[in-house]
């Protein structure tokens, strides 16, 4: 393995995300682990059950726990605002306490930095909470990163309201090459032919988002933070300091599916993409 420093790098995505988890299952196989994490929304939460080394964890978020309409509903939204019930799965049933803790002992223990992107809901800025701001049974900081404005209501964190990381830092290529990583390995949650479009119904969340500025400024904005990102991890791929896992456009899903075969196989590709770049991985990550 190289001496370098190597960074992961997931985005998120909502139940795409699905995508991702079976790429870091194969990482848990075959022992692969990294110096720094930074996750984005449901990218963080997959990157936190495998920081804790819980393989299969994430897969039973996508396909056992999606059919409980507490998790992810229209009725959660009616009733509380929310389409995912984000207390619910970060909290109830991540708590040690929870019918899947996360395992809070493990994630601290790894010695892979970890960071969370959340977006300032006043200034739209990212934010990117690490392992500190973690508690035992508090994840406050990804429910943060997993607030999809308008769908979802900001959370509160260390007295400042928060929305989705992927507002204003949907792939954190420059974060983790300003701290220091000399290589990363980035888990992207849509097909590399995807080209990220302006925001639509601008005027429902202008309206929505009227008490947060900042956040409507970035989404105003996201398809060119977005096409910037993608762009500077195309180059660092063409230079060799980037790996890219990406899943293919084979299945059309949506960030609020719930269909647990639909994400049985978007695990499955996961997977499958992972073996068959195995080789040319393990030459990356020891070149």
């Amino acid at each position: 393995m190289s001496t370098k420093k190597i960074g992961l790098v997931v985005e998120g995505g909502g139940m795409k995300c699905a995508y991702g988890a079976g790429v870091l299952d194969r990482f848990l196989d075959k022992h692969i682990s990294f110096d720094y994490c930074v996750g984005v929304s449901a990218g963080a939460a997959n990157a936190a059950s495998f920081l804790a080394g819980q393989r299969e964890r994430n897969l039973r978020f996508y396909t056992i726990h999606v059919k409980d309409p507490k998790y992810i509903s229209f009725r959660n939204y009616i009733r509380d605002g929310q389409i995912f019930g984000l207390q619910y799965i970060y909290g109830t049933m991540s708590n040690s306490g929870g019918i899947d803790p996360l395992d809070y002992e493990a994630v601290m223990q790894n010695p892979c930095e970890y960071e969370i992107v959340a977006t300032d809901g006043i200034t739209g800025k990212p934010k990117y909470f690490n392992k500190n701001d973690l508690r035992k049974d508090d994840f406050t900081p990804i429910m943060a990163s997993c607030a999809l404005p308008v769908f979802c209501k900001p959370v509160q964190c260390q007295n400042r309201y928060y929305y989705d990381g992927g507002v204003s830092d949907s792939i954190p290529v420059q974060r983790a090459f300003d701290l220091g990583c000399d290589k990363i390995i980035t888990i992207l949650s849509k097909p590399r032919s995807f080209v990220k479009q302006p925001e639509g119904h601008r005027k429902i969340y202008s309206h929505k988002l009227r008490k947060f500025p900042g956040t409507v400024r970035a989404l105003d904005q996201r398809h060119v933070m977005y096409r910037k990102e993608i762009a500077l991890l195309k180059q660092a791929e063409a230079e060799g300091r980037a790996f890219v896992f990406a899943p293919d456009d084979t299945i059309k899903i949506s960030t609020f599916t719930k269909d647990p075969a639909v994400e049985q196989q978007l695990y499955d590709i996961g997977v499958r993409d992972f073996n068959r770049n195995w080789k040319t991985l393990e030459e990356f990550l020891k070149a």
